[in-house]
C-alpha cells in the first residue's frame, strides 16, 4: 500500500468517532479532553451507538473512529486498524438471551431474533453460531432487552452493560456467543477497533496510536476513579456498571493489540468469508505499522 506522505501542520483538528458507553469515553477521555499532551492534535468529537459509526465508516465519514470488527470487511479500502484503543478479549462476547428458559438450541432457527445492527460483531458471531437463523430485526442495541420482554421478538443478542442488567429483569441466558466463538477458533472475541482514515500520513497515524495508548494508560493510573467525563455519557447506569462494563472491555488488548489480537481479527475475516463466500476483501493491509 502507499502513504500520502506530506508536512502535516503543527496543529491540526480531525473528526473522531467513538460510543458514548463506559469503555470508549474511559479511552478517549484523557486524549479529547487533553488531559495529555495531544502533540498539536484536537479533535471534533462524535459520541454515536456503534452501529451509526459502522454506517459512517462505510461512507468514510470520520478520520479516526470506533467500529465494529464486523463491519471491517466492508471497509478496508477506506481505513487503516490502529493497534491501540480497542474492545478485544476473553468472556466479552454477546448473549443470546429470551423471555423464557429455551428448552432445545436448534428452537432459536425458528425464532425472531433481535441483532445490535447489520453489521455489528454480534451480528457476526450470531451467525457463526445459528447459520440457520434468518429471522432478524435490527435494532439499537439498548432497545433489546425490552423487544424481547415485551415480546416483539423471541429473542435477543445483548451486548454492553445490558450483559449485566438482563438477570434483574427475569431474562434466559441461551448461549454466550463470545464463548462459543472462543471454543470454535480458540482465539479472542474481536468486538471492536480503532479505524484510521488511509488518506492520512503514516506519521499521523502512528501519532494517534501512541496518543490513544497514553489516554489508555491515563485512565488506568486514576481508576477505579470515574472521571465526569464517563459519568456524563453513562445513561443512567450506575457507577459499579460503569466499572463492571470497563473492567469487562478494557484490558491489555485496549493498550495494544499484538500478535494475538491481529490474529483474532485475522480469524474474524476468514469467519466473514465463510459466512459471506462471495465478499471480495483486500487484507494485505490490515493494521498501521
Amino acid at each position: 500500500m502507499h502513504f500520502i506522505e506530506h508536512f502535516e501542520p503543527n496543529e491540526m483538528t480531525l473528526t473522531l468517532g467513538f460510543s458514548p458507553c463506559p469503555n470508549d469515553t474511559f479511552i478517549f477521555d484523557a486524549l479529547v479532553n487533553q488531559k495529555i499532551d495531544t502533540e498539536g492534535l484536537s479533535f471534533n468529537v462524535h459520541l454515536e451507538d456503534v452501529q451509526t459509526l459502522n454506517e459512517w465508516a462505510i461512507e468514510g465519514k470520520l478520520d479516526i473512529t470506533k467500529l465494529s470488527y464486523g463491519v471491517l470487511p466492508l471497509v478496508l479500502e477506506q481505513y487503516l486498524m490502529l493497534n491501540s484503543g480497542g474492545a478485544l478479549g476473553k468472556g466479552v462476547g454477546p448473549l443470546l438471551i429470551t423471555k423464557t428458559p429455551v428448552k432445545s438450541i436448534a428452537a432459536v432457527d425458528q425464532m425472531l431474533v433481535a441483532i445490535p445492527g447489520i453489521n455489528t460483531t454480534a451480528h457476526l458471531l450470531f451467525s457463526l453460531a445459528f447459520p440457520h437463523a434468518h429471522n432478524k430485526q435490527f435494532k439499537v442495541f439498548n432497545e433489546i432487552e425490552d423487544s424481547v420482554l415485551n415480546g416483539i421478538t423471541d429473542a435477543g443478542v445483548i451486548i454492553h452493560e445490558n450483559r449485566f442488567t438482563y438477570q434483574d429483569k427475569g431474562l434466559h441466558k441461551v448461549m454466550d456467543l463470545g464463548n462459543f466463538w472462543e471454543e470454535q477458533l480458540n482465539v479472542p472475541i474481536p468486538l471492536g477497533g480503532i479505524a484510521a482514515k488511509r488518506t492520512l500520513s503514516k506519521a499521523l497515524l502512528l501519532k494517534v496510536d501512541r496518543l490513544i495508548r497514553k489516554s489508555v494508560d491515563y485512565a488506568f493510573s486514576n481508576y477505579p476513579s470515574l472521571t465526569d467525563y464517563v459519568k456524563e455519557h453513562a445513561q443512567e447506569m450506575s457507577e459499579s456498571v460503569m466499572r463492571s462494563h470497563i473492567d469487562l472491555y478494557v484490558n491489555n488488548y485496549s493498550l495494544e493489540l499484538g500478535a494475538d489480537g491481529k490474529k483474532a481479527v485475522a480469524k474474524l475475516l476468514e469467519v466473514y468469508r465463510q459466512l459471506n463466500p462471495s465478499a471480495v476483501i483486500n487484507n494485505s493491509d490490515i493494521f498501521i505499522s
